[in-house]
């Protein structure tokens, strides 16, 4: 009886887990559509939003002032859009990284199960650990947050996050495939790749000890991924095919058989996509 009560709270921990995910994934799709945004996180330009914008305007003194009026409210809507705003942003920011960051767990987690049967591992340490993880992910959401502001500020991304220079798209790139064969990608990729190994050395027990691993394991995981979040600006943050394929490789390169053979091949990927938007642009 005992055994059912325990497999049944464990059944529903995991739906609720993925249930999650889902409802983090359907909040930033909603985000795009109210913002007028299409999969690839390009504004779009309906007849009524255009319509909205215009709706006070006179006729014929939009015939004489076109371009100066045009160009005013265009100015007034910039202002007015989430994407400028710390607490909107942060926002966005946060529930993009539980979007993209939670499936990466789910090795982790398994891990985690394997240790509540061979040591004192309890459901409540389990919960810890994603409560730490995500913690750790949302700090990093308020500082990528800080850095996007700064770029809008310098007229290095547009409103939608898209880097406005070709260059800073390439150095981007770049980086990133660069970055894929760095002593720190190894170290922290070593620990997302087998979080067993860091369970073993850093054991704590119940919720406090769950959440203070699952903080330390979120810490490294930010080492492993953070130039993947940061090439969201070279298509702009919302762009959904950016955030799907950044997910699904993450995931990939979490995997304890996998893992550690797609980290350079794609650091190579990276940098000829770098060179290749170099050379077609200049």
């Amino acid at each position: 009886m005992q055994a059912m009560a325990k497999n049944s709270t464990r059944s529903v921990l995991w739906l609720a887990f993925f249930a999650s995910i889902l409802l983090a994934w359907w909040t930033l799709y909603s985000m795009s559509s109210s913002m007028n945004m299409d999969l690839l996180g390009r504004m779009i330009m309906t007849d009524t939003h255009v319509g909205s914008m215009n709706k006070n305007m006179d006729i014929g003194m939009e015939t004489s002032m076109g371009t100066e009026a045009s160009k005013g409210m265009e100015t007034s809507k910039s202002m007015d859009m989430p994407m400028t705003k710390f607490g909107s942003l942060f926002g966005m920011w946060a529930i993009m990284m539980a979007a993209m960051m939670l499936p990466t767990m789910v090795p982790t987690l398994t891990s985690y199960e394997d240790l509540m049967v061979s040591a004192d591992g309890t459901r409540a340490g389990w919960l810890g650990v994603i409560l730490g993880y995500i913690t750790a992910w949302v700090a990093f959401a308020a500082i990528i947050t800080a850095v996007q502001l700064s770029l809008l500020s310098y007229k290095a991304v547009d409103m939608m996050g898209a880097a406005t220079s070709t260059l800073f798209s390439v150095a981007l790139l770049l980086a990133s495939g660069a970055y894929q064969f760095s002593r720190l990608k190894e170290l922290c990729h070593g620990v997302c790749h087998s979080p067993m190994m860091y369970f073993v050395g850093h054991w704590k027990t119940g919720f406090s000890g769950g959440f203070r691993m699952g903080l330390g394991l979120g810490t490294f995981c930010i080492g492993c991924c953070t130039l993947f979040m940061v090439l969201g600006f070279v298509g702009g943050v919302m762009n959904f095919l950016w955030m799907g394929l950044a997910t699904l490789f993450m995931v990939i390169e979490k995997l304890p058989q996998i893992g550690h053979r797609v980290t350079r091949p794609m650091g190579i990927i990276l940098i000829i996509a770098g060179i290749a938007l170099a050379i077609s642009t200049y």
